[in-house]
């Protein structure tokens, strides 16, 4: 059966995923999934699997987040505010936002609240979440794009960002583009999106992308980890940051 990575973002309407054999990234392909579970399940069995998505969740929040969150920001430069503080356990199960705000408040030292970005981005935290197990951190990583895409960059923040005020930034979706392209993935393909906007952007399909380039470095060990030494939630989950 075949060997496969697969990088993963979530998007809009679900999860998009690139999918390739290690070292083949001329092989890559677009997969959707509505469902994080659906992923985990898809036949062949996926290696390794790096998502953008936080996995493992301190039981107090703090300023800057979790030491992952904090150490991978302090290599990005203008970009590091791409890399939100992860809050408390306690405010990511609140699904209406003033309870969140509220649980966030009471579980955080110094209080404070969670933004209104930040808890948009709840659901899908939850998502995985509820089914992550120490055992399945064997192939499911947490990853974040912009810490791989300064990894692809030669350890160099991206000089553009991918959105300016909301919107894409041609500039900055170019020279992510032009990183891809150099690891092996094709121009041709990075540029197509065969999904309506409204359900997978372009910038999701670049950090799908750069995620699978991740995941192959996982397999590889070549990736680093932030922190290098592992920290654990109350759920035993490694809280960490491949790159």
């Amino acid at each position: 059966m075949a060997d496969l990575i697969a990088g993963v973002d979530g998007c809009p309407a679900g999860w998009i995923s690139v999918i390739h054999p290690p070292g083949s990234p001329g092989n890559a392909k677009l997969k959707f999934f509505k469902h994080f579970q659906q992923l985990l399940d898809h036949i062949p069995a996926l290696q390794v699997i790096a998502v953008d998505i936080p996995i493992g969740l301190p039981i107090t929040g703090t300023t800057g987040g979790r030491n992952a969150d904090r150490l991978a920001r302090a290599n990005l430069g203008e970009r590091q505010s791409a890399v939100f503080a992860v809050p408390s356990r306690a405010a990511v199960a609140c699904d209406d936002y003033q309870d969140a705000c509220q649980a966030a408040l009471v579980t955080s030292d110094p209080p404070r609240k969670v933004s209104k970005q930040t808890f948009n981005l709840f659901p899908k935290i939850r998502e995985v979440d509820n089914l992550l197990s120490p055992e399945l951190q064997d192939r499911v990583f947490e990853c974040h794009p912009e810490l791989a895409f300064w990894a692809l960059n030669r350890e160099k923040p991206v000089p553009f960002a991918k959105k300016v005020k909301s919107r894409p930034n041609p500039e900055g979706l170019e020279y992510r583009v032009r990183l891809l392209e150099d690891s092996g993935y094709e121009a041709e393909w990075l540029s197509k999106n065969p999904f309506p906007k409204s359900k997978v952007g372009q910038d999701d399909i670049l950090d799908a992308c750069v995620a699978a380039w991740s995941a192959g470095r996982i397999r590889s060990g070549k990736a680093r980890c932030f922190p290098s030494e592992p920290e654990y939630d109350a759920k035993g989950l490694r809280m960490e940051i491949w790159g």
